[in-house]
Parts: structure tokens; sequence; C-alpha cells
């Protein structure tokens, strides 16, 4: 019977195994990652996890029993060194395992301070995994001064959860303003401005010239030469796809693995799914880092190994969790040119992406009805009318008839 082979103990790996055994696959299967722990979610990492509101149980998203019930060898805390595409064989440590299908769910990994700027100071902390917030969580202590370099929602997050903690947080972005690669002037408004209620300085338009420090961080110098105190650093200055496996064993890479509309790569007997993926998408290529792509596109992979060629649609939608507010995001924002804003009605606002009078996504904080219905107007490929979206009037439900 088939041996599929799963490297990457993530969200999309856990999907991935969890959808063969539930479509009746009886060959044996592998799921091989590098961290300890069993495969969790990563989003409560920088949020309830990091606040201790969260013990790390209730990450895992499965019990230790699933994969025994379910007679998936799981191999944790272990790294493959090397895939053999001709042998069709991976290599863990001192041991050779054989596969007929191999799946790559190999993830992400956070971009890193460079050590020239004192990135290697001890104290200088990144937001990925479980290891990264355990090393960190002493230092959330209240009354230290906490620098954060890149106001993306990683660095956002971890701003809120510190305020909240009665840290005093400074987030230091080079662009213009936060979000500005994935956002709207409007939504980095907005949560500019929750920001600083909560007391968090940001300065945008700042770069950094370097930590200070001898052995570990004590400050940091600004590009305009001020210089500023830290007890600690976190970098949240993006995340890279982890392809380092496949492209040493030759696979085509495009802004992460290439694969085609089934989740295959360039060898007909690997598939790849999740963050380090890159797939057909209207017309080009997309690689999405979500919790729903990891899981939506893992089960399709699985039912492609089984046979079903059937082609990824991918349906993107994102959040984020900071203080009081929960932004959610539908659709992808790329190539808007113009918002539209609906209320604020109270602590609710969302603001919604057109090209022209094409409906492309919609951020919608604290109001998960707008979110809904856009995310329906979206994959249904409608858009209401402009007019009627911005004029609080009109009934969220009645744009469903746009």
């Amino acid at each position: 019977m088939t041996h599929v082979v799963v490297i990457g103990a993530g969200q999309a790996g856990a999907a991935l195994v969890a959808k063969l055994r539930a479509m009746g696959h009886q060959g044996a299967i592998t799921l091989i990652g590098e961290e300890p722990a069993p495969p969790y979610q990563r989003p409560p990492l920088s949020k309830a996890y990091l606040m201790g509101e969260m013990e790390e149980e209730r990450l895992w998203l499965r019990g230790a029993e699933f994969y025994t019930d379910n007679a998936i060898t799981l191999k944790l805390g272990q790294k493959v060194t090397a895939i053999d595409p001709q042998a069709k064989t991976v290599t863990v440590g001192t041991e050779v395992i054989a596969y007929d299908e191999l799946a790559l769910t190999t993830g992400s990994y956070p971009r890193r301070l460079p050590a020239a700027v004192g990135g290697d100071l001890a104290g200088v902390y990144t937001v990925r995994t479980l290891a990264d917030v355990d090393a960190m969580k002493a230092e959330f202590v209240a009354g230290r001064q906490l620098v954060i370099v890149g106001g993306g929602y990683i660095g956002l997050e971890a701003a809120a959860v510190a305020s909240k903690l009665g840290l005093h947080v400074t987030v230091l972005e080079m662009a213009p303003r936060i979000l500005q690669r994935i956002a709207a002037p409007e939504t980095s408004d907005y949560f500019r401005n929750l920001h600083s209620a909560h007391g968090v300085k940001i300065l945008e338009s700042t770069g950094l010239e370097r930590l200070l420090g001898d052995t570990r961080v004590n400050g940091v110098r600004l590009s305009d030469g001020t210089e500023l105190p830290a007890d600690f650093v976190i970098a949240g200055v993006g995340i890279l796809p982890g392809t380092a496996l496949a492209e040493a064993a030759g696979l085509q890479i495009e802004n992460g693995i290439k694969t085609d509309e089934h989740g295959r790569t360039s060898d007909p007997h690997i598939w790849s799914a999740g963050d380090c993926a890159s797939f057909p998408w209207r017309g080009g290529r997309l690689r999405l880092e979500s919790v729903g792509n990891a899981i939506d596109q893992a089960e399709i992979v699985a039912e492609n190994i089984l046979g079903a060629a059937m082609p990824y649609d991918a349906k993107p939608w994102f959040w984020s969790d900071q203080y009081d507010c929960k932004l959610q995001i539908a659709g992808l924002n790329t190539g808007y040119d113009n918002i539209v804003t609906r209320g604020p009605d109270g602590d609710s606002v969302s603001f919604w992406y057109f090209k022209a009078d094409t409906l492309l996504a919609v951020d919608a904080m604290n109001d998960p009805r707008a979110y809904m219905v856009g995310k329906r107007l979206i994959e249904q490929g409608k858009s209401p009318s402009k007019a009627a979206l911005a004029d609080p009037a009109t009934e969220m439900k009645a744009l469903l008839k746009a």
C-alpha cells in the first residue's frame, strides 16, 4: 500500500494526514516535525498564550491519542536533512525512510535582524514557534521597556499584549505608516489610534541603525541617531517560505515551492501545501500565509494524493486580535484603487477595497456581519453599489443582492 510521508508538523501537515485517514487511505502515514510538541495552532502564541491565558495543551490541534488511534507515525523533534526524489527516500538523522508520495508542509520562518546591526545579541526575539514565545515570556514584566521592530500584524499583536501587561512599548516602522504593505491607510490609521490610546509609541518612517549592548541588548539607535532604552527587542519584520529542503532536492521554486493547481510540485510524487507553497491563482501565482489556506490547501492535496484531481481555489481570509478589537479580513486587496468606509457604528467599522467598481477585499473591525457579507460577495464574484455600501441606512443583507 502507498506510504505517504509528510514533512512539516504544523497546521497544514496535521490537516493533510487527518484528511488522508478521513478519506479512507489504508497505507502507512508518517508525519515528521522539527519541534518536540505535537502539531499546534500558532495564532494564539502572540496573544492568549503569551498573555498566560492559554496552556500549551490547549494549543494542540489534536490530542496525542489521535495519531495513535489513526495509525499515523508521528516523528517529533526530528529534522529531515535530505530528500532523494530518484530513490524516493527522506533522511532523518541516520534513518532513511522510503515514501511512495511525499508532501512538503514546511511552513515559513521569521526574518531575523542581521548580526551586523546586533541581531545576535541576547534579548532579541522573534515570534513564530512555541519555543520562541517560551523563551521571551519571562521578559514581559510591568514597567520594562520593549522595542518592537516592524509594524505589521505580528509586531502589533505583541505590542498589544505587552501594553496590557504594563510594559512601555515602542514600535519602529521603516515605512511611512504601519501595515503599509498589507492594508489601506484607513486601516493603518485605525490601528495607530488604537495603540496610541493604549500608550504604545509608534514611530513611522523610522529605521533601525543598530541594537546597543555588548552581549545583551540594552537599547536601540535609530536612523536619525536617536537612542532609546530597551530591556528586550522583538523583530516582526516578516516571514520567508521554508523552501531549503525542496531547493536541495531540485524542485522548482517561485516565491515558495512551486505547485500546479492540484498541489503537485515539479516532481510527480512530491506535493506541497501551506505557507511554503505557491500555486496558480487568477492568472498569476500566489502564496498565502494563513491558517485557512493551510487547512484548505492541505485537505485538497490529501484528496489529490488519493487521485481526486481537484484544483485548489483559494478563498483568502485572515484575522488579528489586538486589545478588544477583532480584525477580520476577507479577500486580497492587491491592486485596489479606492476604499469605501462603512461606519463607524459604535466600535465597529469596515473598509472595503475596490478596483474601479469590483470588490476585492474587506477589513472589518469588530464587525463580523460586514466580514461575512463581504466574504460571501467576494467568493461569489459580486460587487455591491459603493453608494449603498457607504449608506448606513442600507442593511448588510441587502448588499448580498448586488
